[in-house]
């Protein structure tokens, strides 16, 4: 399970609960991040394509080592376009993308109260020119921002639960 959105809609949150409530690994995409990523975002300058490649092969590594030792987990990553989501997917239909679908004017106030977090506010914008939502050809499940983390989280294992007895 891939849980995305743009920086600040709540991944690492969401992605931690549901970890722990179905008792599967969790890695937090942003530490895969390479050190010059880091320093560009830090800087305020936005990510183009070339400098997301990097992070986004080395997220598709832990999903295709969970895949290969037929482990269940969850990563966060902004999965900002299809074209990412396809990367880190391999077209394989296996993994689902959680998408916490907001708006600027509900994500800013959550961003500008995060500390000890690389990514600036100002780069908030960038994020939603770049962001594709997941299409109908996407495995993904829509979450609106306005629940609770709990809420959310029992929705998601609510909607999985199913797929993940079959």
């Amino acid at each position: 399970m891939v849980v995305m959105g743009v920086s600040g809609c709540g991944k690492s949150s969401i992605a931690q609960s549901l970890a722990a409530k179905l008792g599967w690994e969790m890695v937090e995409g942003d530490q895969l991040h390479p050190p010059a990523n880091i320093a560009r975002m830090s800087a305020g300058i936005p990510l183009e394509d070339a400098d997301r490649l990097p992070w986004l092969d080395a997220i598709a590594g832990v999903v295709e080592d969970w895949r290969i030792q037929g482990r269940p987990g969850v990563v966060t990553c902004s999965s900002l376009k299809k074209h990412y989501r396809e990367r880190l997917t391999g077209r394989i239909k296996d993994v689902c993308f959680v998408y916490l679908a907001g708006t600027e004017e509900q994500i800013m106030p959550r961003l500008s109260m995060r500390t000890g977090h690389f990514m600036p506010t100002t780069l908030l914008r960038s994020q939603f020119d770049a962001l594709e939502e997941p299409g109908e050809d996407e495995i993904a499940l829509y979450v609106s921002l306005e629940a609770s983390v709990e809420e959310i989280v029992s929705a998601v294992i609510r909607v999985l639960k199913p797929l993940l007895a079959s």
